[in-house]
């Protein structure tokens, strides 16, 4: 599993000019939630830049006031019209307890569908699960090989580890193989 080291600074001052005077440091107000705790801190943009612009998942390793932290992105806030970092939320992982994620999904195989002239549309880049933090998975795999021309693969079809529960809407499609118009006239006659 991919993990991402970030040290930060503890910070006691919250609110919005304490959070400005981060911002104008290059920094970014960081707030980390656990069960037990919650941990106002703060880290150089640039610690951010390998968790937050990935496709990938991947954990936080933080060193903050002498502790070190396994976490989870959670949500993110951007400037509006300069995009930049303004705020970052993280999710403390402690064992026994289940956290909800969304990893990627990536595809295997190859469709007879797309063989004869079909075209492989992909629907849904990541999917909510929910795991305990040692069962948990970086991505999810689900397998190509039996669509046609037409046919759509969905949340369900996915197949996944024990401990592993899909939280996204199981009808929902993930990718299907769509007829192309020259295809639709032939199939016609």
């Amino acid at each position: 599993m991919a993990n991402v080291v970030i040290n930060g600074v503890l910070r006691e001052a919250t609110g919005k000019k304490a959070s400005k005077l981060v911002r104008s440091n290059e920094e970014v107000p960081v707030v980390m939630y656990g069960p037990k705790e919650v941990v106002h801190f703060t880290a150089k943009v640039a610690d951010f830049k390998t968790l937050i612009y990935t496709p990938e998942f991947k954990i936080a390793e933080i060193n903050v006031g002498g502790k070190k932290y396994r976490a989870i992105l959670k949500d993110k806030q951007f400037h509006p019209i300069s995009e930049a970092l303004l705020h970052v939320d993280l999710l403390i992982l402690t064992d026994g307890h289940p956290v909800k994620y969304e990893v990627p999904v990536k595809f295997m195989g190859s469709s007879p569908g797309v063989k004869v002239g079909g075209k492989f549309t992909h629907k849904l880049r990541r999917i909510k699960v929910k795991s305990l933090p040692e069962k948990m998975v970086t991505e999810l795999t689900a397998s190509i090989s039996a669509l046609e021309l037409g046919q759509t693969l969905r949340v369900r079809d996915i197949e996944v580890t024990p401990g592993i529960e899909i939280m996204s809407q199981p009808a929902t499609p993930i990718a299907s193989i769509e007829i192309p118009r020259a295809l639709r006239g032939k199939q016609q006659q």
